[in-house]
Formats: C-alpha cells, sequence, structure tokens
C-alpha cells in the first residue's frame, strides 16, 4: 500500500498536498489527520501546520484477481484474468489453453476457486460482494445444462408421480434449477440434506 505523509496549512491543503505527491483523487485513498494544526496569531505567530497521513486504500478486487492469478499458477495453469463489476456482483473470468483443468468435473474445480475467491473478496472489504468465476464460458453452459436437466428431470416426475432427487451442487446451482421450474404448474421443487450434500428434490 503505497502512504505519504504531508504538512499544509489545513488539514484540506495537507491532503491536497499528499494526494498531488501520490496522483490520485480523494476518492481513491484513506486519510489519518496526525496534528490538525494551528492558526496561531493573526493566521502567522505561533502557527502549527496540519500533518496528515495519506494511504492509497486497498482494492479488494485487485487483490482477488491477483490471488486468481497466484493460485492458477500454483495448480501449473497459467491463466489471463480479467474482472468487470456491477453494482457488489463481480465476473472474474479466466481463460487460457488448459482451461478445462481449472472447470474440472462439473465444474467442481472451478466452484472451489470461485468459492474461495469469494472468502479472499470478503475479508477486509466494507462491502459485502458477491462472486462469479468462469472459465471460457463456462457457466453459460452450464446454466443452460441444468435448464434441461431440470425440464427432463419435472417430466420424468409427473411420468412416474413420484420425488426424483438430483445429485448434490452448490447454492447458485440449485437456484438455477429452482428458477427454471418456478413456471410449471405440475412440480414444485425444494432443497434437502444439509451441504456439501444438499440436492433438490422435484415433487410432482
Amino acid at each position: 500500500m503505497r502512504e505519504i505523509t504531508a504538512s499544509g496549512q489545513t488539514v484540506e491543503i495537507a491532503v491536497q498536498s499528499a494526494l498531488e505527491q501520490l496522483n490520485t483523487t480523494r476518492d481513491q485513498v484513506e486519510v489519518d489527520v496526525i496534528d490538525e494544526g494551528k492558526k496561531g496569531i493573526l493566521g502567522v505567530f505561533g502557527s502549527k501546520p496540519a500533518i496528515v497521513k495519506v494511504s492509497i486504500a486497498k482494492n479488494p478486487v485487485e487483490d482477488a484477481e491477483k490471488f486468481l492469478k497466484d493460485i492458477t499458477e500454483k495448480m501449473n495453469v497459467p491463466a489471463k484474468v480479467s474482472s468487470n463489476w456491477e453494482g457488489n456482483h463481480v465476473t472474474f473470468e479466466l481463460s487460457g489453453e488448459k482451461i478445462a483443468l481449472l472447470i474440472g468435473k462439473r465444474g467442481q474445480t472451478l466452484n472451489a476457486i470461485q468459492y474461495l475467491v469469494h472468502l479472499v473478496l470478503n475479508k477486509d472489504s466494507e462491502k459485502f460482494y458477491s462472486v462469479t468465476v468462469d472459465a471460457e464460458g463456462y457457466r453459460g453452459r452450464r446454466k443452460e445444462t441444468l435448464e434441461s436437466l431440470a425440464m427432463k428431470m419435472a417430466d420424468k416426475a409427473v411420468r412416474l408421480n413420484k420425488k426424483v432427487a438430483l445429485d448434490p451442487m452448490p447454492a447458485f446451482e440449485r437456484k438455477i434449477i429452482h428458477n427454471a421450474l418456478q413456471g410449471n404448474k405440475n412440480v414444485t421443487t425444494y432443497s434437502d440434506g444439509v451441504e456439501p450434500h444438499r440436492h433438490i428434490v422435484i415433487n410432482p
């Protein structure tokens, strides 16, 4: 973290001086006022400058991006990482040659990486972030697969007139199944079991 101590006639002047030296803006820094200073008689005699310590605030998204690069390198699958966010949701996109190794069977490796990134991103952050870690469009393809599975299993539940339990899956994937069958008046869905074995049950 880059930081600088600056002084000036007032706290604001001292902060402005530090911002110029750091080449940044007020919303990107944290300010610690060491001494508010003293005006003195007639603004001159006995005056004392204000002293501030200004540091560039940590960017949790940048930290999470660095973590992702580190973890993929340690897995011997170096990947390019890009990020974008809307509100409090951050999406990290991985791309590279051996990307399938980062996805794993049914996305299990990618889900584990996503969980770790979620922890890193929210560790020291003042606001809560939700996270998606994607790898060359895998999440979109997986969503289509799950929606197709939901329809198929709903038909099976109605045809056999009995409950159908799906394989365990993480909460964000269970939500895709719930949403896919929300408008289906022939079935209801609910989650059962405890993590990591929580799964969806489709009820005719």
